[in-house]
């Protein structure tokens, strides 16, 4: 746990990589990946052990290969926050190609959940995102143990007019920003116990997952537009790919529609393996009777 003056030490630290080319930064998270990788810890144990239970057919080689891709990836995600939360409007305009398939500016939109996916970009999709659409949105966040740190995330998460609210307190408050055609982010492809969630398959595991996309979509009558960050090869930023709405959703079964969301994250995740946030503990929560994974 980071106390006041580790925060502060932190703080500083990003703010002043916010103020060195992105490339220099993003090659010293790269770096620090790598030689943290290098260490034995619990993250890296929960890496392998996703990345084994969703890919049985990988080899060894091609599991580590993948795992410490992976880690790079995540340390420099949080390295990266520098930009991401003080850098300039302009500075990430310049990081962030917008790959849309529906207008993001239109006036006309209808009430919209926008749906986050945790790859290692989603800060930087989900800052920008709201950038990019030109109007406030509303946003759910899990807030963070340490109360200085997650002020300052709430405050820079926010800065191009996001309204944060967090996720204990989400039905209430998402079905007024919708009623007021809001667009909302969210994510729902963590694991957060069994309390509105329901079991369903996830490469082939039975995963506890999220209810609340399909019962907010059908009570507030909004569309869900998925959207992407991914992390550009050789340093060149990110691209913020924004999916056309699901048809035929929600279709007012939980279960149907939980399974329709976990698909979605398979055909993605297949993508680009090494960018999910397999340091995530997905399949915490078992079946009744089932041996824990972790």
């Amino acid at each position: 746990m980071l106390g006041r003056i580790g925060v502060a030490a932190a703080l500083a630290l990003l703010k002043f990589l916010a103020i060195l080319p992105y490339g220099i930064t993003a090659r010293f998270g790269d770096g620090l990946g790598w030689l943290l990788y290098q260490l034995p810890s619990r993250r890296k144990r929960i890496v392998h052990i996703n990345l084994e239970r969703c890919f049985p057919d990988w080899s060894t080689e091609r599991v580590e290969s993948v795992a410490q891709q992976h880690f790079r990836h995540v340390i420099r995600s949080y390295v990266e926050r520098s930009v991401q939360w003080f850098g300039s409007a302009e500075k990430l305009k310049k990081l962030v190609v917008v790959d849309s398939e529906v207008d993001l500016s239109d006036p006309d939109m209808p009430p919209t959940l926008l749906l986050g996916a945790h790859f290692v970009g989603i800060e930087a999709g989900s800052v920008f995102i709201n950038y990019a659409l030109g109007r406030p949105c509303g946003a759910l966040y899990q807030p963070m143990s340490n109360k200085m740190l997650d002020a300052v995330a709430r405050t820079q998460r926010g800065r191009f007019g996001s309204e944060m609210a967090s996720r204990a307190d989400s039905a209430r408050i998402v079905l007024r920003w919708l009623r007021d055609k809001k667009p909302v982010m969210l994510g729902a492809d963590m694991d957060y116990g069994l309390r509105n969630s329901t079991f369903v398959p996830f490469f082939g595991i039975e995963t506890c997952t999220l209810t609340a996309v399909g019962r907010l979509a059908k009570t507030g009558q909004a569309q869900v537009l998925p959207f992407i960050g991914e992390v550009l090869p050789n340093y060149r930023g990110y691209r913020l790919k924004v999916f056309r709405p699901w048809q035929n959703y929600p279709t007012g079964d939980d279960a149907v529609d939980a399974r329709r969301m976990n698909a979605y994250l398979e055909e993605q995740i297949r993508l680009m393996p090494e960018q999910y946030y397999w340091v995530h503990k997905r399949f915490k929560t078992r079946p009744p009777g089932e041996a824990p994974f972790y």
